[in-house]
């Protein structure tokens, strides 16, 4: 690699790095065969995940990081003073297949600022995608960056190469973007995001490819005065909505020479973690926006625990539930119970009587349910009721985790 284009690397990968959404699960298996290139495993390309999700084995690149632009959250954005850099499209198609070949890399997020005017910038993202495919039969797993502002067709032509599709919302409120965001606008951002979603609908209805992987976006967390609860409506609104495979959290990081209406320290990086494990609950069990943020105060999470805890211990209640007859929506809310630990439960009592040990063993999450929950040979007792059981089952954080 030369020097120049070595150099390009260097300025064009940091300057991706605020980008959160670049995690590839949901991309089907696929090999390149004998004359092609890469492949995707069944659960995704990516081998290694940070504990919030995010891929870290994709080439993780802008096209450029010139912009016509000027969102004031942006270190890329029109009036920073930053080092410039722009790949053409047979650079990246190079550097992505030379990655590959070294077994450094197994797939490809690429975005970019806006050069010219977004059709422009659209059809270079994806003529990276579709030369990858075609010409060197790359099948390995490719994430790009929608312009909201392209063409409708281009983005489909996107959509026709890539895996997965994603158009950042940025903030959870419009207010918010046109105020940091100017020349964004979140209808039209919403409006893209039901066209992809309707086009990968149809694609499934028809067993074509378009975006086999979905679509997903992120917002910024902590640059507005948006509480959890604004950015959790938004996210469920998405979800519902637009079918998006999954909505990323980034923390606002402070950039140089920013607007005084930015904040000039970063929220805490606990906040970022909580709303990724709220995310998992509206997902997977069953919560809605409101249960969730009833565990925190004034519309903002619990950054002392997880979710899932904060509202049982607001909900006692309802607790504690028999492990060997309580529905399984109920034991989704237990603290300490994962929804793969209530299938094992579930299956398992259907042929015996559940002791704590057997608990135990289908789930690694005993310490923390035990108060909530009812065995065989177990009754919490007034433990549940106790007003030091928060102390007692918050042990000194290790590590940022899933629940």
């Amino acid at each position: 690699m030369d020097d120049a284009l070595l150099d390009k690397l260097e300025i064009l990968a940091d300057a991706a790095k605020y980008d959160a959404s670049c995690a590839s699960s949901g991309a089907k298996r696929r090999t390149g065969g004998p004359d092609g290139i890469g492949s995707t495993t069944g659960a995704g390309i990516c081998h290694a995940y940070t504990p919030d999700g995010r891929c870290v084995s994709l080439l993780k690149i802008l096209l450029t990081n010139y912009c016509l632009f000027d969102c004031a959250y942006c270190i890329n954005r029109r009036s920073s003073n930053v080092r410039r850099a722009r790949f053409s499209v047979d650079e990246v198609v190079q550097l992505t297949l030379g990655f590959y070949k070294r077994n450094c890399i197994e797939g490809l997020f690429l975005s970019s600022g806006i050069i010219r005017s977004p059709d422009h910038t659209m059809e270079q993202l994806m003529l990276v995608a579709r030369t990858l495919r075609r010409d060197h039969g790359f099948a390995g797993y490719i994430h790009l960056k929608t312009i909201p502002e392209a063409s409708p067709w281009l983005i489909e032509q996107a959509g026709l190469w890539a895996d997965r599709l994603s158009i950042n919302l940025e903030l959870a409120s419009d207010r918010s973007l046109k105020e940091f965001a100017p020349e964004k606008d979140g209808s039209s951002i919403k409006a893209v995001m039901g066209q992809v979603g309707e086009r990968i609908w149809q694609a499934k209805e028809e067993k074509r490819r378009f975006s086999p992987a979905g679509q997903s976006t992120q917002m910024i967390v902590g640059a507005d005065a948006s509480t959890d609860l604004s950015v959790l409506e938004t996210s469920d609104t998405l979800y519902r909505r637009y079918g998006l495979r999954r909505v990323y959290y980034s923390a606002f990081s402070p950039i140089p020479e920013a607007s005084s209406a930015l904040p000039a320290k970063p929220p805490p990086l606990q906040r970022e973690n909580r709303l990724y494990q709220a995310d998992w609950l509206l997902r997977y069990y069953g919560f809605t926006v409101d249960e969730i943020a009833a565990g925190g105060e004034g519309g903002m999470l619990d950054l002392g625990i997880d979710p899932k805890l904060a509202w049982a211990l607001k909900n006692r209640e309802r607790f504690p539930v028999d492990v060997n007859s309580a529905d399984r929506e109920m034991l989704l809310r237990v603290p300490g119970l994962g929804a793969r630990a209530v299938d094992k439960i579930v299956e398992a009592r259907r042929h015996t009587t559940l002791r704590l040990e057997d608990v135990a063993r289908l789930s690694s999450g005993l310490k923390r349910a035990r108060a909530f929950l009812i065995a065989a040979d177990h009754h919490p007792g007034g433990l549940t009721d106790r007003a030091d059981l928060r102390q007692r089952l918050v042990a000194p954080p290790k590590q940022l985790s899933l629940f």
